[in-house]
């Protein structure tokens, strides 16, 4: 009997596995039997969206009954079919013929302008409806990413080898989630499955490929070509029309004023009336590097046309290394409940080109009294009635929001099964088939996934993880090593840590870190130890900082304590980095990095209840002696030619700035405040918009006589400011400004001094904002007033950049201004130009520096391209 009912139950399984095995399947070509890759495959009668793979062939799971079918690809007339399903796949391969495009006789007015231009003023007049149309939809969303590494620098390849990266090779991002919108910017998701590398944890959310709309004025920082400047940024042309059921389709080339970054060029195709979106194929740059965006619409609801499949595929070298990476993302089950208060005439004119009738034209109104219901009651409206009837219905909306300064919500959660399903579980849910390509890499991937999940979970009862052994070479060369899933010791390579100055000569440092990360994730606990030995001066150095951090919900703490005795430059700051010092001692006898002695102990804390504001402070004691230079050797000059400076330096305000064996105990205060507040909602968390808000900065700084036998004596406070500012995509300012002053300078020595950011070699800052070019370190070093600015503006087309050619590499153009002034200091002021992004990593500077308006010198710089952001603290 237990076999028999076992037996039952099996069958009862196989069952239902064959019933729920149906659909529709085949591939999609065009006359010539070329695949159609990422072709539109819409089944109308159920809403649902799927396309198919880069070979063309397609795969839609269906119930049993009737269903419209509609393929679609941009270029090709579209096929609808009927089919119907019973307990089988249902093979059906479509052959897409090429669109033909009718021209309209149209009555052209004025000065012969295009018909392109008034379908483009109708769509962009009624944006604003289409995104208020509905008051709130849901869907289904499967997002597949594949990227491919298609070339990498010879002497890598091997490292990218032993860390599992291997050319020509797929690594694909699988996840499906139920997506809610509400008005006016409120999107939930919930991940139901996800599928990537390793252990298949990870954090892809389909939103930012499918939430970004055309509709909008722009599309990822991308002017939108219904954008309310289009024009200024586009030219647009009729290129015919065609029909698609009940529907005529206009399709208008677009073409970028000025080509490059930001804009789009290509074709979009606007419903004839309804004046929607239809289809889009644009192309686009973001650095130099080639972006094509595809997507097709359906109509969701009566009248609501939405995209159901999206398309998008970045490619790209830079610095030997070359790759691609295409999206797909599939949209399905809409449910749109529409806004019934939304009005809309039946017809638009545009009064640029078209008669207004005069009952029309009478209605007269004003920004303040608007006479909407007289709007509202017209069958006829001219564009920019239309615009405004559809503003004021939407301030009416937005007066019924509960925080008017949260400008969009966002809700992303994951089920507790979505990260567990097998590849069963895809083969049934997957919309588009995987390409031999993908499911290779798969099945590389999944060999991994133990190992992966096993680090990341801490759990390792397998013993999967392999822990590297210590070899004594590793001092030299640094390693890693994992003491647990949880504990790593790394230490940093020793051969690129030596270095030159006159004080030490040669000198190596031997450096490491043990990080330990609690089972929360949120809790780190770091020991940093540093030795260091100087050859000439034959001095052993060693210090050692202990940390611990906390993360929880938006807010981060975080204490420090240090101590041991060790060189400092006099600006703490570090204005010159060891490796540029040793390269201009040796090479061009200029040894301009200036150090001393330090024995310390030093303790501080950081609190962020949020990123809007951040306090941080730390006391410090210490005992400071003078160095002395111990060595003169360099490669190409001697003595006679160029004399070696003390390890001391020159300033307009002292006479000399050495100093006897003292201690000092210093505290220091500062303040990061961001007043402007705009958020995001995330989770039911208010993220703030950094971007929106400028920073404020205060810093107190004091010197405590006679604690613990401290000889220094000085109170200084310091404000600042630091914003940005973007005009459209024409061009970026940034802006830094600094004043303070010493409240009290009763004893001080020159490393209390306010220092500021100076440069006297080839290498410019990674700050472009926050620099000066051409300054002396420590020239105009002060214990008085004092006044900075930097000011930095970035064009995306200024000079060279007016050839199209030099925009498609993705280099931008910059100007900057710098100014310093102090009590004792002339107007310092430098201005200069530079080229950024140049092989997308480097910016060439050309600076000019001028004291009181008196030419001093002129000089080139090099340095890190300002879109490659880096974490300055």
């Amino acid at each position: 009997m237990r076999f028999l009912a076992s037996f039952l139950t099996f069958l009862l399984v196989l069952s239902q596995l064959s019933l729920s095995a149906q659909g529709i399947r085949g591939s999609i070509k065009n006359q010539k039997g070329e695949a159609l890759p990422f072709a539109s495959v819409y089944i109308t009668n159920l809403n649902n969206g799927s396309s198919s793979n880069a070979n063309g062939d397609y795969e839609i799971k269906l119930p049993a009954g009737k269903h419209t079918v509609v393929v679609k690809y941009i270029g090709y007339e579209a096929q609808q079919v009927e089919v119907e399903i019973t307990d089988k796949w249902v093979q059906r391969d479509f052959r897409l013929g090429e669109q033909s495009f009718a021209l309209k006789e149209v009555q052209v007015k004025g000065k012969g302008e295009d018909p392109a231009y008034t379908i483009m003023r109708k769509a962009i007049a009624k944006k604003k409806y289409h995104l208020l149309q509905y008051d709130s939809y849901q869907m289904k969303v499967y997002v597949k990413g594949t990227g491919e590494l298609t070339n990498a620098p010879f002497f890598l390849k091997n490292k990218l080898k032993e860390e599992g990266v291997k050319l020509n090779e797929a690594y694909t991002v699988e996840s499906v989630s139920e997506i809610k919108f509400a008005q006016p910017n409120k999107f939930e998701e919930k991940v139901i499955s996800i599928r990537t590398s390793g252990d298949n944890k990870g954090t892809i959310s389909p939103m930012m490929f499918v939430s970004a709309s055309f509709y909008n004025d722009k599309v990822a920082e991308m002017v939108s070509p219904l954008s309310r400047s289009a024009f200024a940024y586009y030219k647009f042309q009729y290129e015919g029309s065609f029909q698609e059921g009940n529907i005529d389709v206009n399709k208008i080339k677009v073409t970028p004023r000025s080509r490059g970054d930001n804009v789009f060029e290509g074709y979009i195709y606007i419903i004839e009336g309804y004046w929607a979106i239809h289809s889009l194929d644009l192309k686009t740059s973001m650095m130099g590097f080639p972006i094509r965006v595809k997507q097709n619409y359906a109509e969701v609801a009566p009248t609501v046309w939405m995209p159901t499949t999206h398309q998008f595929h970045f490619s790209g070298k830079v610095m030997g290394f070359g790759g691609e990476f295409r999206y797909l993302a599939s949209s399905s089950d809409y449910k749109v409940v529409l806004n019934k208060k939304l009005v809309a005439p039946k017809e638009i004119i545009d009064e640029k080109v078209e008669d207004v009738p005069e009952a029309i034209a009478a209605i007269k109104s004003s920004n303040k009294n608007p006479n909407l219901e007289a709007l509202a009651n017209q069958d006829k409206l001219t564009r920019k009635q239309f615009r405004q009837l559809i503003l004021e219905q939407e301030k009416e909306a937005l007066k019924e929001r509960k925080d008017p300064e949260v400008v969009s919500e966002r809700s992303y959660t994951v089920d507790k099964l979505a990260t567990k399903r097998d590849s069963a579980y895809w083969e049934s849910i997957r919309p588009v088939p995987l390409s031999e390509k993908e499911i290779r890499g798969y099945q590389r991937d999944d060999s991994l996934a133990q190992i992966k999940s096993a680090e990341l979970t801490g759990k390792d009862s397998t013993k999967v993880i392999k822990k590297k052994k210590f070899k004594p070479q590793d001092l030299l060369m640094g390693g890693g090593y994992r003491l647990s899933p949880r504990t790593r010791i790394n230490i940093d390579p020793t051969f690129a840590n030596v270095y030159y100055n006159t004080v030490e000569g040669w000198n190596v440092n031997l450096s490491g870190k043990l990080r330990h990360q609690y089972d929360s994730l949120r809790r780190t606990f770091e020991v940093a130890p540093t030795f260091r030995y100087g050859f000439d001066s034959e001095e052993f150095y060693a210090k050692a900082r202990v940390s611990h951090a906390v993360r929880s919900k938006g807010k981060s703490h975080s204490l420090y304590l240090e101590g041991g005795q060790f060189v400092e430059q006099f600006n703490s700051d570090n204005p010159i980095h060891p490796h540029i010092n040793t390269l201009s001692t040796l090479l061009f006898r200029r040894n301009y990095m200036k150090i001393y002695e330090k024995s310390f102990v030093e303790t501080g804390f950081e609190y962020k209840p949020s990123v809007w504001l951040k306090v941080s402070g730390n006391v410090e004691w210490s005992q400071r002696n003078q160095l002395y230079n111990n060595t003169d050797r360099s490669f190409f000059y001697t003595d006679e030619d160029r004399t070696f400076t003390p390890s001391t330096p020159d300033n307009v305000e002292l006479e000399t700035t050495e100093f006897p064996k003292h201690e000092s105990l210093v505290l220091q205060a500062n303040v990061s405040y961001r007043p402007v507040q705009r958020y995001r909602m995330y989770n039911g968390r208010k993220i703030p918009i950094m971007e929106r808000s400028p920073e404020l900065l205060f810093m107190y700084r004091k010197g405590i006589a006679g604690v613990l036998g401290s000889d220094v004596n000085f109170d200084q406070v310091q404000l600042g400011v630091n914003h940005a500012l973007a005009f459209g995509v024409r061009g970026k300012l940034e802006f830094e400004l600094r004043g303070g002053t010493f409240l009290n300078n009763r004893s001080m020595y020159f490393m209390d001094y306010n220092h500021f950011d100076g440069n006297r070699t080839i290498l410019s800052s990674l700050k472009p904002a926050g620099s000066f070019r051409l300054l002396d370190y420590y020239q105009y070093s002060t214990n008085g007033a004092y006044f900075s600015a930097h000011t930095h503006y970035q064009f995306r087309k200024f000079l060279l950049t007016q050839i199209p050619e030099v925009r498609f590499t993705g280099i931008k153009e910059n100007i900057f201004f710098n100014y310093l002034k102090t009590e004792h200091s002339p107007h310092y002021y430098e201005v200069g130009y530079s080229l950024d992004n140049v092989f997308r990593v480097f910016r060439i500077e050309t600076a000019a520096s001028f004291n009181d308006r008196k030419f001093q010198e002129i000089g080139f710089r090099i340095g890190i391209a300002t879109l490659l952001k880096f974490n300055q603290n």
